[in-house]
């Protein structure tokens, strides 16, 4: 019985995410610079004035170059100096992962601030590119976009789903249940899950996809462990560091699992690898008005 409650509750929920698959992914203007990122000859200058026309991505992409954690060594005050020092591809793969973002962005209410929302998935993407690079793992790209969107179902089903979606906030804070569990016994799924379906939907990278999916335990992941990993220890630090008020991670448990996929010796030797980035953690937080 309790197996057909639970297929007859995805069911429901796969039902609403079929049209959710069916809006577009991005904005006239952020498509029009995908396609401008697909020309060879696409110049700066151009590529930003068009890029100037989303407000709300241009700010973004600002923030994110001037992430203290995201490495770039100069400020960056327009966006064809971002294009200058990012490259096409790197602004291409953010332009699209923040469209995704702010088409499944729903305004801010007691049960989800969509600012802290915001600083959680760039302090979680800025963390997992600097992890990569410290480990040695030339995916520091990777990294930040898997990490940048490793919750994109958590706005989904705030926007879509908001009547579960208060329920689910109100049993994690009553019956202090998992989140995710509390997500799962509302929709049948979890927010790994709808980000994954989202995710393949339009066609992002299969290890993009996988590591969204098992960002909570990457040693579950099939195509790429390292990647999940750092993902999950990008997340694991923004509550061990406790920078933000990410109420929805604060259940968060360790994949044990991710010290032998990153070659860590022990616990202690992981705590100790992540407490070096506290001061980083620090500004990144006053510079985004943490």
């Amino acid at each position: 019985m309790e197996q057909q409650i639970l297929q007859e509750k995805r069911d429901r929920t796969k039902l609403v995410l079929t049209n959710v698959y069916n809006l577009p992914a991005m904005s006239g203007t952020m498509k029009e610079v995908s396609e401008m990122l697909d020309d060879p000859n696409t110049n700066s200058q151009r590529l930003g004035r068009m890029i100037g026309r989303d407000q709300a991505i241009a700010t973004k992409i600002l923030s994110i170059s001037n992430s203290p954690m995201y490495g770039l060594r100069r400020k960056v005050t327009t966006i064809d100096f971002a294009i200058l020092v990012l490259g096409f591809l790197e602004i291409k793969k953010i332009v699209l992962a923040l469209s995704l973002m702010e088409s499944f962005k729903n305004k801010t209410d007691k049960y989800l601030d969509q600012k802290k929302f915001w600083l959680h998935s760039i302090l979680t993407g800025s963390a997992a590119k600097r992890v990569a690079e410290d480990l040695g793992y030339r995916i520091g790209g990777e990294a930040f976009i898997a990490g940048l969107l490793h919750d994109l179902g958590i706005p989904v089903i705030h926007k879509y789903f908001h009547s579960s979606f208060i329920e689910i906030v109100t049993n994690v804070e009553t019956a202090k249940v998992k989140f995710k569990d509390a997500e799962t016994s509302q929709l049948g799924y979890n927010h790994a899950d709808i980000g994954m379906f989202l995710s393949e939907k339009w066609n992002l990278p299969i290890e993009l996809c996988d590591t969204v999916q098992n960002h909570h335990q990457p040693s579950k992941a099939s195509e790429n462990r390292v990647l999940a990993s750092i993902v999950h220890l990008a997340d694991y630090m923004t509550q061990h560091l406790q920078v933000g008020d990410f109420y929805w991670d604060s259940d968060m448990e360790l994949d044990p699992a991710i010290l032998d996929i990153l070659k860590f010796s022990s616990v202690d030797d992981m705590h100790h690898f992540i407490e070096k980035y506290k001061p980083l953690f620090e500004d990144e937080a006053k510079a985004l008005n943490l």
